[in-house]
């Protein structure tokens, strides 16, 4: 689902409080993740952003492609009930964000 379903979908996403844990976990692909946890829901979950096309305008400048919201997509990973237990389970994250298909990593923790 795109980011703007998702949200959506449960109200108290909307007004909760999010814990952000990086921007550039990715996949195998080389695709871009961002993690976060929902504090009302426990949800967390990560959120697809595609990399933005360069493309080159009228008069030849290189310019980047906006995407639509419908390309930021969500994947609810796991759910932690509290804080602390996003913390412990995702402790180390900064260290592994950097990694290779590090998204992977975030899986088998909340799974």
């Amino acid at each position: 689902m795109d980011i703007e379903e998702f949200y959506e979908a449960d109200p108290r996403r909307q007004t909760s409080d999010e814990v952000k844990y990086g921007t550039e976990w990715t996949d195998a692909a080389g695709g871009r993740y961002e993690v976060l946890w929902i504090a009302d829901t426990g949800e967390v979950y990560a959120m697809f952003e595609p990399i933005e096309p360069l493309v080159s305008d009228a008069v030849g400048d290189i310019v980047v492609q906006h995407l639509p919201v419908k390309a930021l997509t969500v994947e609810v990973l796991g759910h932690l009930p509290t804080r602390e237990a996003a913390d412990a389970a995702l402790a180390g994250w900064e260290a592994a964000m950097p990694e290779a298909g590090s998204i992977a990593w975030v899986r088998d923790r909340v799974s």
